[in-house]
């Protein structure tokens, strides 16, 4: 089973997705970590490797190509990545969402706390956070609007739904696994 997870900045998207891979055995991949790796290579900060990726189209393929690589190659493993479920269409699509004040508090948390290196002028304040996450979000969805004809937002594409604002990670992993396993047998046996 694949297992592949996407949704708003500061869900819970790879902490969700370790959760489930370590629940049902499985290994866990994230797309942000990949992306995080070519930011690394290009001596890049993310944020500026997102606006690099509105003019290039070639960091989105190389982030692509490893996404369809890997479920192509492997299988039993979840991978939180914003367009993975659609390199991996054979899969189990969870969609998380939340009040993007909340995720900013969040992501202004544990990127802020004890001077972490991801904190900066990205992330100077819950405010400017929040500004970031929508102006983000924007640049992917017109992104892959462009190159793929997909609103990564459409919750249509997705085969469960589920909103972080209030629930505990435990509360969300317990009710997504419940759902994974309540996911007709037809439709898992062939994912």
């Amino acid at each position: 089973m694949i297992i592949t997870i996407t949704g708003y900045p500061g869900s819970g998207k790879s902490t969700l997705g370790k959760g489930i891979a370590k629940a049902l055995g499985l290994k866990h991949y994230s797309a942000g970590d990949l992306l995080r790796q070519i930011a690394k290579e290009k001596d890049l900060p993310v944020m500026e490797l997102h606006r690099l990726m509105e003019e290039d189209e070639s960091v989105d393929r190389e982030l692509d190509e490893r996404n369809k690589k890997l479920g192509l190659e492997e299988d039993n493993f979840v991978i939180d990545g914003r367009l993975s479920w659609h390199f991996i269409p054979k899969s189990v699509k969870i969609f998380v969402k939340i009040d993007l004040k909340k995720a900013a508090e969040r992501v202004f948390k544990d990127s802020c706390s004890d001077k972490k290196e991801r904190c900066g002028e990205e992330n100077a304040s819950v405010q400017k956070t929040v500004e970031n996450m929508q102006k983000r979000m924007e640049m992917n969805k017109g992104r892959y609007l462009k190159l793929y004809n997909v609103d990564y937002l459409n919750e249509s594409n997705y085969d469960i739904v589920v909103d972080t604002t209030k629930a505990s990670i435990q509360e969300t992993k317990e009710g997504v696994l419940k759902q994974i396993k309540s996911l007709g047998k037809e439709q898992r046996k062939d994912l």
